[in-house]
């Protein structure tokens, strides 16, 4: 269709009930072939094509209702969350054990133990929040690549490039072309959560939709699957949020 004969896109609010929860959203009409449904700071918004009927788009988002619900949740859980000071002797969760920060005069970053108990040093001849980040995300994108190699195994898989990822609203992502991205910030949560995130990321290698043949990879990945991700909704809110917003780091660097 030529531009002058292309119909504009129609935006409009729009209200309904998933599993009993009031969801507002932006629905979109617009001269595409496919639906998709979104959240990211603006809210929630599905885009559908120009004339596709009210009763229709309702039964896409409510096939997508969990992940709607779910996304909502994080999206509130992170704003909500109290930003952390960074001070000699505050603790955060790592893999979900204790870790406890230490400030010194220079600049090298080192992990050391403290009895059973791990420590971080930081420097404070530099930015100490993003040096803490950066610590962070190296432990994360180490443990998550030996998470994922070892699921990858167990379905004979090659293992996809695995790097971190600041996204908004997803835990990980998983692409043929790109490989595997998964939030540094599950590196405060329990291996077992965030063995599951990693289960979900692989089993979209073999199935890249939420079909019953993707969840069959996962419950073969990770049995405990439904009750870990009940889990995972309910740490969301837990996870310290630092005052320093650091990008993904490539290379060093659910959906």
């Amino acid at each position: 269709m030529s531009a002058r004969g292309r119909v504009a896109a129609q935006e409009q609010a729009h209200s309904l009930l998933v599993e009993g929860t009031r969801v507002d959203l932006i629905l979109r009409r617009s001269a595409r072939r496919s639906f998709a449904l979104q959240v990211d700071h603006r809210g929630a918004r599905v885009a559908v094509p120009l004339r596709t009927p009210l009763d229709e788009i309702e039964r896409f988002i409510h096939s997508h209702g969990r992940w709607l619900l779910d996304r909502l949740q994080a999206r509130t859980a992170v704003r909500a969350a109290p930003a952390m000071d960074i001070v000699d002797g505050a603790t955060l969760p790592l893999f979900g054990c204790p870790l406890t920060l230490r400030l010194h005069p220079g600049r090298s970053v080192r992990w050391q133990l403290d009895g059973a108990r791990e420590e971080l040093m930081l420097p404070t001849a530099v930015d100490t929040q993003r040096a803490l980040v950066r610590a962070l995300q190296a432990r994360a994108l180490a443990w998550y690549h030996g998470r994922v190699e070892e699921c990858c195994h167990r379905l004979a898989l090659p293992v996809p490039p695995v790097r971190l990822s600041n996204a908004r609203t997803r835990w990980g992502s998983c692409s043929v072309r790109s490989g595997i991205r998964l939030h540094w910030r599950l590196v405060h949560l329990r291996p077992a959560l965030i063995d599951y995130v990693v289960a979900h990321e692989v089993a979209h290698l073999l199935e890249m939709n939420h079909s019953p043949r993707f969840w069959a990879v996962v419950e073969r990945l990770y049995p405990g699957w439904r009750e870990a991700r009940a889990q995972l909704r309910e740490a969301t809110a837990t996870l310290p949020v630092l005052t320093c917003a650091v990008g993904s780091a490539r290379g060093a660097r659910e959906h």
